[in-house]
């Protein structure tokens, strides 16, 4: 009777299972190049693997018309279709390339290529207009100037290397009454630019101002070599003060002031002026001098195994990866009593292997401003940055720091075994529409770069040695533009800095509180 009970849920079994069509899709796992090598090329090939983009950087005298790739490597089962790599490419345009992987991907390879040009001439005002598409030069003379025999201070229009005719490049003089053309000619292929040079009665003109907390830019034309300066006083009270000399930076008719201890939130005038003679006056406003939220670090509250870095039902701001490392442990960045002022908490950041036995990862001690949205496997993805549209200047805080030797390394860090750990603070403000996702996992990485497009301004501050009573630090951020407002703002912190490579030693410890944003020079 058992024997039969047996088989009928084996017989059902079998005949539901041929009522059942095998339609299930393959699973949509990215086809990425983890590296890619070009002969020539300048720094590391930049890898985007959301927007499946890889762009590689050359110096000005690389022809990027026959480009050889020297090598490269796809993540595990992907392959390229009809690879166009066994030739040199052309990529003085986007080229595109094929890999497959249950399915096909589309990546774009980019080449970055940077020419220094310029074009100036005696007496001109303001910057020379350089029109690379249109092959275009378009200066500004005042009205008195001899345009018939218009003295070149200094020409370059090409790449390093290329030929110009007539040779300019070493000064001389040209009939700017009509448009003249020069030709530049560089690894066999000839362009024609077209230099337009036009007399105007003004002077000296402000141009704009890039307004901050409490640093303003005033950008201003006039005559190169004359006696230029900026002036600006609180709107409506005609009290002019004038910006001092070393604050001015200067590019042929092309001035900068940059204006310091502004007060937050007030409205200034601004006005240039060239000898005796002022320019229009510009009116405009400072922004807010914003601090971040436990900033300080006091508030904690503990979710289960998670310690999250905010007041119980209240609202994070920062992130931890405490959620993967809780999976297979403990948080490993927790509240301490530990603080310089010897009340209130601080961040302590601990690096340890998170698993049993060989069953596991390193984890970094992590803290940043943004949300730990999801564990795969055993990676993470997070996302980088809160709301922040100020600009500030430095950021400073207090540290101290346990190190450790590096006894946990990916292959492309393993080199780095036994050298002491280092810890990072660092703190970019990036434009791009959405906050920055951060993927951990190698076949699928994407992982934040300093030097990417979307960055407006970064600093940081980096420790490999023993620290063992807390320390001020403090660090400039490196701006980009002076104009290009941000998005957001990320703030990082970590006990080991290659952390994001599961590369550190077990026992770096980083103390951090205090944190304070500067936003005066």
């Amino acid at each position: 009777m058992l024997r039969r009970l047996l088989y009928i849920p084996i017989v059902l079994v079998v005949a539901l299972s041929s009522c059942i069509e095998n339609n299930l899709p393959y699973p949509a796992i990215h086809a990425n190049f983890m590296s890619l090598e070009a002969q020539g090329q300048e720094g590391a090939t930049i890898i985007d693997t959301v927007a499946m983009t890889a762009t590689i950087n050359f110096p000005e005298q690389v022809d990027l018309s026959a480009v050889k790739i020297m090598g490269y490597s796809l993540s595990p089962g992907a392959e390229i279709v009809d690879n166009p790599f066994t030739e040199p490419v052309d990529l003085t345009s986007p080229l595109f390339v094929y890999l497959k992987l249950y399915q096909n991907w589309l990546w774009k390879i980019v080449a970055k290529q940077e020419i220094e040009r310029y074009f100036d001439v005696s007496g001109q005002l303001g910057e020379t207009v350089i029109d690379v598409p249109a092959k275009r030069v378009v200066l500004y003379v005042n009205a008195s100037a001899d345009v018939s025999a218009l003295p070149v201070t200094r020409a370059k229009l090409g790449p390093t290397g290329s030929a110009m005719t007539p040779d300019l490049s070493d000064g001389g003089t040209f009939d700017a009454r009509t448009p003249f053309v020069i030709k530049i000619d560089n690894h066999g292929k000839s362009e024609q630019w077209t230099i337009y040079v036009e007399a105007v009665a003004e002077t000296v003109r402000t141009e704009s101002v890039d307004a901050w907390t409490r640093v303003a830019w005033v950008n201003c034309m006039a005559e190169a070599g004359l006696d230029n300066g900026v002036e600006y006083c609180v709107a409506g009270t005609n009290d002019w003060q004038r910006v001092p000399a070393g604050d001015i930076t200067s590019s042929g008719g092309l001035f900068t002031a940059c204006i310091k201890h502004l007060q937050p939130e007030t409205s200034y005038q601004a006005r240039a002026y060239s000898g005796d003679e002022y320019a229009n006056v510009i009116e405009f406003a400072t922004g807010a001098e914003v601090q971040l939220p436990n900033s300080n670090f006091d508030n904690w509250w503990l979710d289960k195994k998670v310690w999250c870095p905010w007041e119980e039902n209240g609202t994070a701001y920062w992130g931890t990866g405490n959620q993967g490392a809780a999976t297979m442990g403990q948080s490993n960045t927790i509240p301490s009593d530990d603080t310089p002022s010897g009340s209130g908490f601080a961040a302590c950041l601990q690096t340890r292997f998170v698993g049993i036995g060989t069953l596991g990862k390193l984890a970094a001690g992590n803290i940043f401003t943004g949300d730990y949205v999801r564990t795969v496997g055993t990676n993470g993805v997070l996302s980088f940055g809160r709301e922040f549209t100020q600009r500030p200047v430095r950021l400073k805080g207090q540290f101290k720091y346990t190190t450790a030797p590096i006894n946990y390394a990916s292959d492309e860090f393993a080199h780095m075994k036994g050298q002491p750990d280092t810890c990072i603070v660092w703190l970019a403000l990036i434009d791009s529409p959405e906050p920055f996702e951060i993927r951990t996992d190698p076949k699928d990485r994407n992982l934040f770069n300093p030097d990417g497009s979307y960055v407006v301004a970064y600093g940081k501050m980096e420790c490999a040695k023993m620290v063992d009573k807390y320390e001020p630090f403090e660090f400039t951020l490196d701006y980009k533009s002076t104009s290009r407002v941000p998005r957001y703002i990320i703030i990082t912190a970590s006990a080991s800095k290659y952390g994001d490579y599961f590369t550190g030693g077990a026992g770096a410890t980083l103390y951090l509180d205090d944190f304070e944003l500067l936003y005066d020079y």
